[in-house]
């Protein structure tokens, strides 16, 4: 990609177990790409746990043991947390501040019309009790997109359409309070299988509640047996018969995964795909030789892997430090972003704040009171020591207290 001045990479997944094939070639394998050309000024992946619990709510401890395994896979696959900021959304407050003024901006008839939305909403069996978090996602995706003013976002296929809501979300926003953000680009796979890679059983795309995945971290033996089991062409009974090549799964895998050096090094007798598709169609070509090649192709993709989980397993403190690290570092850019939008669209509440606090300091404290408009040198004049808060303000992200003793590592 060539550099262009402030660029802005975001991007993540649910925390609802570990990542798969599905997420590698559909996002996670560009993201690493675009990593690793350098064409951008800021990149960030997000842990999604807040977003998982749309339709986790009764199942956190499932949300919550995952992300450190989520986090795992992405440095295991070769995200460079050097290069790229990852972080858990829920310890950024400021993206549910923005999801609650952009909520504003679109209607639950545009949601519902969400292709997508619609069919996860099937999926998950919510067609007669929909949570209310579940269909506003997407209005929660925008509000992470645009909180880092984010104009590259790598996604598959079924997430396109909620780039098309931030999109719809941003004009508004812009045609409403003043221009604050800028055009947003939804980064698809070049190999279309790639942008919806499907299941093991050949029905849904591949997924982790459809139970048809093949997973990063899945060993040796594990990967043999999925792929050994994976639907191929029903009619395709004897060696001998001719084979189906659409909705052949196996070959859906080789499409997204296979490379003229892995004929070489593997299967001989062929130069590449269209010789091994060729021969299969014709008749004399078993589905077990087919997926004995696959299966190597899959486990020398997921060997380095598997070495760098094993490694980072054995120092997960390490990971810890990265996510806390890597929290801090998007909430700042998050409240910048947060105050161009109250900015732009709550001026007039704003600028009334400082009138009424000088207002309220005299008649409280006499002429002398003194207002401040800074935490740190409240604390330094007054010499307050803060060791508990108990918190009684209905937006805690913006308590001064609150933020000093957050800052100052004490228990909120």
């Amino acid at each position: 990609m060539e550099r262009i001045m402030n660029n802005i990479i975001l991007t993540g997944d649910r925390p609802t177990g570990n990542l798969h094939l599905g997420h590698y070639v559909g996002s996670l394998k560009t993201r690493i790409e675009l990593q690793n050309k350098n064409g951008y000024d800021e990149y960030y992946i997000m842990i999604a746990d807040t977003q998982a619990l749309t339709d986790n709510a009764n199942n956190v401890d499932k949300v919550k043991n995952n992300i450190i395994q989520v986090a795992i896979d992405y440095i295991s696959a070769g995200i460079d947390p050097n290069k790229v900021t990852i972080f858990i959304q829920s310890q950024v407050p400021e993206l549910f501040e923005i999801t609650a003024y952009f909520m504003n901006l679109v209607s639950v008839s545009r949601l519902q019309r969400n292709p997508t939305i619609k069919d996860e909403i099937k999926q998950r069996g919510f067609e007669k009790s929909l949570p209310i978090g579940f269909l506003n996602y997407p209005v929660s995706q925008a509000a992470d997109i645009l909180a880092f003013n984010a104009n590259i976002i790598p996604v598959g296929e079924d997430q396109m359409p909620v780039i098309e809501v931030t999109k719809e979300i941003a004009h508004s926003f812009n045609n409403t309070y003043g221009q604050v953000f800028r055009e947003v680009k939804g980064l698809l796979p070049e190999n279309k299988i790639c942008a919806r890679l499907p299941g093991l059983d050949g029905k849904l795309k591949m997924s982790k509640s459809a139970g048809n995945a093949i997973y990063l971290c899945d060993d040796e033996k594990t990967v043999r047996e999925k792929i050994m089991s994976a639907y191929t062409d029903p009619n395709h009974i004897k060696v001998s018969d001719p084979g189906q090549i659409e909705g052949n799964i196996v070959f859906a895998y080789l499409d997204a995964f296979c490379k003229d050096e892995h004929f070489e090094k593997y299967l001989p007798e062929y130069k590449n795909l269209d010789e091994l598709k060729a021969h299969y169609k014709r008749g004399g070509l078993g589905d077990v030789k087919v997926k004995l090649f696959l299966n190597n192709i899959i486990n020398e993709l997921l060997t380095p892997i598997r070495a760098k989980r094993k490694e980072l397993e054995e120092n997960v403190d390490k990971v810890y430090d990265i996510l806390f690290e890597g929290g801090k570092k998007a909430r700042a850019s998050a409240q910048k972003m947060l105050k161009k939008i109250k900015e732009a669209e709550l001026v007039a509440f704003c600028d009334i704040i400082p009138e009424r606090a000088e207002k309220a300091a005299k008649e409280y404290g006499g002429e002398g009171a003194k207002v401040y408009t800074d935490y740190k040198e409240m604390l330094a004049d007054t010499g307050i020591q803060i060791d508990v808060v108990h918190v009684c303000t209905p937006n805690v992200a913006h308590c001064p207290i609150t933020v000093a003793a957050f800052e100052a590592g004490k228990h909120v």
